[in-house]
């Protein structure tokens, strides 16, 4: 449990396009916190992305990669501007959150598919397939063919080209991210399904294998399974719910949490958390972010929905501070307030209250007020 005694030590990173926009949502929820539950947090802001490049011609500073070393969690908005298609491959504003992950050793990313009872008619596949959906996908991040060598395209001697990438992974790599998801596995339905290619990949095959040996060796409680990743893919359409925890590398957390996430019906609803290895001091870095992105259509005209920033520092309050009953009580905000029929445009329908970026969050912190009353 955080002292409430001392100051939480938060990181705002909000980014470019509706990241601004749904970060100030959050700041309504930290003002409550204070207020009303008796916490203190020390917050500090700094740019990134196009942001961080119209100021200071890169999309991330050193400096900001130290602040996020001395804070207890950072909490990130989005990056991605299109006025920046022209810049080179390093300078683009998407550098700055893998930088951040690379930097910060953040390599489980931990992506929940959550469908809320109010929201399971949004969904593309049939309400009996999804509702009561709660999986959450465990991706490595700082391996695999996203990282490895060689890579890079080259000239062949008769003037056609190749390109290259390779996927590597040590068994230190896929031990501490399968320790995070059997983890998270024993706070939820104690199962973890591991997903690879151990048919035709050498690294799928060392994947299964050490996913295994943690399993038996330290956490036999847990159910294992396992599934080559392109079942999986089908298996989360045809039927999501027998999932509890999938733990997978790079490129097929990448495709398969894309996948889940519109089982839910809304990017605009889906929070994320990427965790990295506890240090000395018992603090772990960690960045929570939501997973829509900086969507510049949009940015700028109040109608962002908000609710994946703020089931991304519900998270945050979770993984980085252990504070389980705030945690909750967002949550359980969050849903009452879509039973109550507000809704902003990405999940519109017929018969609900159409509002903006800021009515949302402010019926969400009334709605805590019940909560705290209640």
């Amino acid at each position: 449990m955080t002292d409430p005694k001392q100051p939480v030590k938060l990181l705002v990173l909000p980014g470019d396009g509706i990241g601004p926009e749904v970060v100030r949502e959050v700041g309504r929820i930290i003002a409550w916190l204070e207020k009303k539950r008796g916490l203190t947090f020390e917050l500090t802001e700094d740019l990134v992305g196009g942001a961080s490049l119209a100021e200071y011609g890169v999309p991330i500073r050193d400096e900001v990669i130290e602040k996020a070393w001395a804070a207890d969690a950072v909490l990130f908005g989005s990056v991605g501007d299109p006025k920046w298609g022209h810049v080179s491959f390093d300078k683009r504003p998407e550098v700055a959150i893998l930088k951040l992950r690379q930097e910060l050793g953040l390599f489980a990313n931990l992506r929940p598919a959550k469908v809320f009872d109010a929201l399971v008619d949004s969904s593309t596949l049939k309400p009996d397939v999804v509702r009561g959906l709660d999986i959450m996908i465990v991706r490595e991040t700082v391996g695999g063919i996203y990282f490895g060598d060689p890579r890079g395209i080259e000239t062949l001697p008769d003037g056609s080209k190749r390109g290259i990438n390779t996927e590597v992974y040590t068994t230190s790599e896929i031990q501490r991210v399968a320790r995070v998801a059997f983890d998270l596995a024993r706070k939820r339905d104690n199962r973890v399904c591991s997903v690879e290619k151990c048919n035709v990949m050498e690294s799928g095959l060392l994947w299964k294998e050490v996913v295994t040996d943690v399993h038996a060796r330290e956490f036999p409680d847990v159910t294992l399974s396992h599934m080559l990743a392109d079942n999986c893919a089908m298996q989360l359409v045809r039927n999501p719910r027998q999932f509890d925890v999938l733990v997978t590398g790079n490129l097929f957390g990448d495709i398969l949490s894309d996948l889940a996430s519109m089982l839910t019906g809304s990017l605009g609803m889906l929070p994320s958390a990427t965790l990295g290895a506890e240090q000395a001091d018992g603090r772990r870095p960690a960045l929570y972010e939501p997973i829509h992105g900086s969507a510049p259509d949009i940015a700028g005209q109040g109608i962002a929905n908000p609710i994946a920033q703020i089931l991304s520092f519900a998270m945050l309050l979770r993984y980085s501070l252990n504070l389980q009953t705030e945690a909750d009580m967002i949550e359980q905000a969050v849903s009452n307030v879509l039973a109550s029929g507000l809704r902003t445009a990405d999940i519109m329908a017929e018969g609900m209250a159409r509002v903006g970026t800021s009515v949302m969050g402010e019926a969400i912190v009334r709605e805590l007020d019940k909560l705290q009353n209640s």
